[in-house]
Protein backbone atom coordinates (compact mmCIF):
# COMPACT_ATOMS: atom_id res chain seq x y z
CA UNK A 1 0.00 0.00 0.00
CA UNK A 2 1.33 3.46 -0.92
CA UNK A 3 0.63 6.73 0.84
CA UNK A 4 -1.85 7.57 -1.90
CA UNK A 5 -3.61 4.21 -1.45
CA UNK A 6 -3.93 4.85 2.28
CA UNK A 7 -5.50 8.29 1.74
CA UNK A 8 -7.89 6.94 -0.89
CA UNK A 9 -8.92 4.13 1.51
CA UNK A 10 -9.58 6.73 4.23
CA UNK A 11 -11.84 8.66 1.84
CA UNK A 12 -13.61 5.50 0.62
CA UNK A 13 -14.21 4.50 4.25
CA UNK A 14 -15.82 7.86 5.02
CA UNK A 15 -13.18 8.70 7.61
CA UNK A 16 -12.61 12.41 8.17
CA UNK A 17 -10.07 13.82 10.63
CA UNK A 18 -11.70 15.72 13.53
CA UNK A 19 -9.98 19.01 12.61
CA UNK A 20 -11.47 18.87 9.13
CA UNK A 21 -14.91 18.18 10.61
CA UNK A 22 -14.57 21.08 13.06
CA UNK A 23 -13.61 23.62 10.38
CA UNK A 24 -15.77 22.22 7.57
CA UNK A 25 -12.83 21.37 5.31
CA UNK A 26 -13.28 18.69 2.64
CA UNK A 27 -10.63 16.77 0.70
CA UNK A 28 -12.01 16.91 -2.85
CA UNK A 29 -9.11 15.81 -5.04
CA UNK A 30 -6.10 13.56 -4.52
CA UNK A 31 -3.39 12.21 -6.76
CA UNK A 32 0.28 11.42 -6.25
CA UNK A 33 1.90 14.64 -5.04
CA UNK A 34 -1.26 16.72 -5.55
CA UNK A 35 -4.25 17.47 -3.29
CA UNK A 36 -7.14 19.90 -3.17
CA UNK A 37 -9.10 20.86 -0.06
CA UNK A 38 -12.23 23.03 -0.11
CA UNK A 39 -14.09 24.95 2.57
CA UNK A 40 -16.42 27.89 2.96
CA UNK A 41 -15.24 30.41 5.56
CA UNK A 42 -18.00 31.85 7.71
CA UNK A 43 -18.65 34.05 10.71
CA UNK A 44 -17.79 31.15 13.05
CA UNK A 45 -14.18 31.50 11.80
CA UNK A 46 -13.96 35.24 12.58
CA UNK A 47 -11.31 36.81 14.78
CA UNK A 48 -11.93 39.93 16.93
CA UNK A 49 -11.35 42.14 13.85
CA UNK A 50 -14.39 40.70 12.10
CA UNK A 51 -12.51 38.76 9.41
CA UNK A 52 -11.66 35.07 9.11
CA UNK A 53 -8.76 34.20 11.41
CA UNK A 54 -5.50 33.56 9.55
CA UNK A 55 -5.34 30.17 11.27
CA UNK A 56 -8.23 28.98 9.07
CA UNK A 57 -6.20 29.59 5.89
CA UNK A 58 -3.07 28.27 7.62
CA UNK A 59 -4.84 25.02 8.52
CA UNK A 60 -6.02 24.53 4.95
CA UNK A 61 -2.56 25.27 3.54
CA UNK A 62 -0.72 23.10 6.09
CA UNK A 63 -3.12 20.23 5.39
CA UNK A 64 -2.60 20.59 1.63
CA UNK A 65 1.18 20.64 2.04
CA UNK A 66 1.21 17.63 4.38
CA UNK A 67 -1.08 15.44 2.31
CA UNK A 68 0.73 16.35 -0.92
CA UNK A 69 3.84 14.82 0.67
CA UNK A 70 2.01 11.82 2.18
CA UNK A 71 0.34 11.02 -1.13
CA UNK A 72 3.73 10.57 -2.81
CA UNK A 73 5.31 8.08 -0.39
CA UNK A 74 5.89 4.48 -1.51
CA UNK A 75 4.52 3.18 1.81
CA UNK A 76 2.35 5.06 4.33
CA UNK A 77 4.65 7.42 6.23
CA UNK A 78 4.25 10.16 8.81
CA UNK A 79 4.89 13.61 7.32
CA UNK A 80 5.27 16.18 10.10
CA UNK A 81 5.57 19.88 9.38
CA UNK A 82 9.00 21.16 10.39
CA UNK A 83 8.52 24.61 8.95
CA UNK A 84 5.79 26.44 7.09
CA UNK A 85 5.81 29.94 5.66
CA UNK A 86 2.49 31.51 4.83
CA UNK A 87 1.92 34.74 2.92
CA UNK A 88 -1.55 36.27 3.01
CA UNK A 89 -2.67 38.19 -0.07
CA UNK A 90 -6.36 38.82 0.76
CA UNK A 91 -8.53 38.66 3.86
CA UNK A 92 -11.30 36.05 3.98
CA UNK A 93 -14.84 36.72 5.20
CA UNK A 94 -18.27 35.10 5.13
CA UNK A 95 -18.75 36.82 1.73
CA UNK A 96 -15.67 35.16 0.19
CA UNK A 97 -17.47 31.95 -0.71
CA UNK A 98 -15.82 28.58 -1.20
CA UNK A 99 -12.00 28.54 -1.18
CA UNK A 100 -9.61 25.85 -2.42
CA UNK A 101 -6.21 24.92 -0.99
CA UNK A 102 -4.18 23.30 -3.75
CA UNK A 103 -1.08 21.45 -2.51
CA UNK A 104 1.81 20.20 -4.62
CA UNK A 105 4.91 18.16 -3.85
CA UNK A 106 8.11 19.96 -4.86
CA UNK A 107 10.55 17.20 -3.85
CA UNK A 108 10.61 14.11 -1.68
CA UNK A 109 13.77 12.69 -0.13
CA UNK A 110 14.30 9.84 2.32
CA UNK A 111 13.81 12.09 5.38
CA UNK A 112 12.53 15.46 4.14
CA UNK A 113 9.81 16.64 1.76
CA UNK A 114 9.29 20.11 0.31
CA UNK A 115 5.80 21.20 -0.70
CA UNK A 116 3.89 24.30 -1.67
CA UNK A 117 0.23 25.29 -1.64
CA UNK A 118 -1.98 28.14 -2.69
CA UNK A 119 -5.39 29.20 -1.43
CA UNK A 120 -7.74 30.61 -4.06
CA UNK A 121 -11.35 31.79 -4.10
CA UNK A 122 -14.06 30.74 -6.54
CA UNK A 123 -12.83 33.29 -9.11
CA UNK A 124 -9.33 31.78 -8.79
CA UNK A 125 -8.03 34.92 -7.06
CA UNK A 126 -5.06 34.24 -4.83
CA UNK A 127 -5.80 34.59 -1.09
CA UNK A 128 -2.68 33.01 0.46
CA UNK A 129 0.36 30.87 -0.36
CA UNK A 130 2.57 28.51 1.63
CA UNK A 131 5.83 26.66 1.36
CA UNK A 132 6.56 23.83 3.75
CA UNK A 133 9.36 21.54 4.87
CA UNK A 134 8.22 18.21 6.32
CA UNK A 135 9.98 15.43 8.20
CA UNK A 136 9.20 12.06 6.59
CA UNK A 137 9.44 9.08 8.94
CA UNK A 138 8.16 5.57 9.50
CA UNK A 139 4.96 5.25 11.49
CA UNK A 140 5.29 4.59 15.19
CA UNK A 141 3.23 1.62 16.31
CA UNK A 142 0.92 2.24 19.26
CA UNK A 143 1.77 0.04 22.25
Amino acid sequence: MTGLDEIRAMIAGGRRPPMMELLGIDLVEIDKGHVVFEATPGASHYNPLGIVHGGFAATMLDSACGLAASSATEVPMTCVTLEIKISYQAALSARTGRVRAIGRLVSLGRRVAFTEARLVDEADRLCATATSTLLVSERQRNA
